[in-house]
């Protein structure tokens, strides 16, 4: 009797384990031309893309993110990372947001012949929970 009630708690938590680890989340991801707040991207309203001449700034918005979670979030071209944010979470998050960028323009403007994206891995206990980026776009 004790085993199967150990058994039956053991399958309790690992739903739990299992439903948490659903749970979490890409809210928003993508790129705009100034830094993002979480009250922004809740209007839901699309956001100004980046010119080769503004600024560039790659975000996440992610939700249910649990203590220990790393959030790395990246602005690449192409497939080379440019510019990377990665914070290891001191507490539960209910939603988080993460951005790296550049708030000025590089000298010369950024490369029109390059496409760029928004990239974010969350990491959990070692192993990927999230990977996923945005759609390439041109700074024209």
């Amino acid at each position: 009797m004790l085993t199967r009630a150990l058994f039956a708690l053991a399958l309790i938590c690992g739903t739990a384990t299992a439903a948490s680890a659903e749970e979490t989340k890409v809210l928003a991801l993508g790129l705009t031309n100034h830094e993002v707040t979480q009250a922004e991207l809740e209007t839901g309203a699309a956001l100004p893309v980046p010119h080769f001449n503004t600024a560039a700034i790659a975000y996440v918005s992610a939700a249910n993110l649990q203590k220990g979670d790393s959030v790395e979030i990246t602005l690449s071209n192409n497939d080379k990372p440019l510019l990377t944010n990665a914070e290891t979470l001191a507490e539960d998050r209910a939603t988080y947001l993460a951005q790296a960028g550049k708030r000025g323009v590089p000298a010369g403007g950024w490369p029109s012949e390059w496409t760029y994206f928004a990239k974010v891995k969350i990491i959990r206990d070692g192993k990927t929970l999230i990977e996923q980026s945005s759609t390439p776009i041109p700074f024209d």
